[in-house]
């Protein structure tokens, strides 16, 4: 039996599982938010956990009382053995459903079967403090899969929209293109950029503040560029019940929505947004995104995106921050002895990507190397891959 490798600490959890999937590795996580008012996992990490033994076949958890320590020995990514696959997230979730997307589109490409599942129940489909919004997934994360040869069959369709805190929303994702091995990356020119795309959405409010988003951002990306195509989303809001979203609500009402609260309802995921993307005649890609803060004028809102898209223009790069780890964690499933490149902008690196980089080699024994790039403030980055590959498909 393989030792689990032991970490402590939430940080970087999710990574950590992802990893931990894709190469079979076990873990064993100790001192999860010992110190606080609240400590274990959160309702979204354990939903999360939920979600990995959905999408797997023979993966084992042991949470301790308090939810301090966790072991987890990952199975066979089987996807359901192609069937879909519907999962509910809690809706006392805060975190936006992205935190789940981009698990799946990292293990699905690995998988024995398609991947085609539905998330329902807390979705927020709008970016959040610590998530994107799912027109920036779709459009900047899942494009990210084309430099590995993965072209088709790979989509997300939005159901229902809905904005935080406690969303109510609805998607569904699919991904039918499964490989041995990812192909090895090799990316080192950023380009210029040609081309601005952008969806301005709003759910339940009136369809002028995605005009005057789209207007005020217009107004400041066209001294750079003339080619700006800003398209627009207007959806109702969810009807819930009036204790949606509190704690312990629904086991109160046995797992029944009908009848809860004595038949009151109220309209959640109410707000409204924009994402930007920017792409470079190389095919690199940029985006941002931003969410109205309560009271936030829809002009500011379209402002404070534009500025923040030329903000990782800046910083230069062949990615943005939004997929740069997820493009690592790809190249790092390349074939065996082959090196990848990547080039990144010296401001993306922080603590929280050197410490990422490191439960790589701990986990998988991936070699990282870093040297200056061409071009003002870039780095290059090399990974050497090490040719796991997709075990399902091999016993398949």
């Amino acid at each position: 039996m393989t030792t689990p490798v032991k970490f402590t600490t939430h940080a970087n959890l999710r990574h950590r599982l992802v990893l931990a999937t894709l190469t079979g590795t076990p873990l064993h996580i100790t001192q999860i938010r010992a110190n606080s008012m609240t400590p274990g996992l959160t309702s979204s990490e354990v939903a999360l956990l939920r979600l990995l033994d959905n999408i797997t076949n023979g993966s084992f958890f042991e949470i301790s009382l308090t939810g301090t320590t966790f072991v987890y020995k990952p199975g066979l990514i089987t996807a359901n053995n192609g069937k879909p696959i519907h999962f509910t997230i809690p809706e006392t979730c805060t975190r936006g459903v992205t935190y789940y997307l981009e698990v799946l589109a990292l293990v699905a490409p690995f998988s024995k079967a398609a991947f085609s599942v539905t998330l329902d129940g807390g979705v927020i489909t709008a970016a959040t403090e610590e998530d994107m919004s799912v027109d920036t997934f779709r459009t900047c994360y899942l494009a990210l899969f084309q430099k590995f040869g993965m072209e088709r069959n790979i989509d997300l369709r939005i159901v229902k929209r809905s904005a935080g805190p406690h969303g109510a929303g609805e998607v569904h994702f699919v991904h039918g293109f499964q490989t041995r091995v990812a192909r090895t990356l090799h990316l080192q020119t950023p380009g210029r950029v040609k081309r601005i795309r952008g969806v301005a959405y709003g759910i339940g409010v009136s369809a002028g503040n995605n005009q005057r988003m789209i207007s005020e951002a217009k107004g400041i990306l066209l001294r750079f560029i003339p080619d700006i195509q800003i398209y627009s989303d207007v959806a109702r809001p969810q009807i819930v019940p009036a204790d949606y979203g509190k704690e312990g609500a629904l086991e109160k009402a046995g797992g029944n929505n009908k009848g809860r609260a004595n038949g009151r309802t109220r309209k959640v995921g109410v707000g409204f947004g924009i994402s930007l993307v920017a792409e470079t005649g190389t095919g690199c890609i940029y985006a941002a995104d931003a969410t109205a803060n309560p009271a936030e004028p829809a002009e500011d809102v379209g402002k404070r995106c534009a500025y923040m898209l030329l903000e990782e223009i800046q910083m230069g790069g062949c990615v943005g921050r939004t997929a740069e780890m997820a493009a690592m964690t790809m190249m790092m499933m390349g074939q065996e002895g082959d090196v990848g490149r990547l080039v990144i902008g010296k401001e993306t690196i922080d603590e929280t990507l050197i410490s990422q980089l490191r439960d790589m080699k701990k986990i998988i024994g991936t070699e990282v190397a870093m040297k200056e790039a061409p071009g003002e403030g870039n780095v290059l980055v090399s990974i050497l891959g090490r040719g796991v590959g997709n075990v399902g498909r091999k016993l398949a």
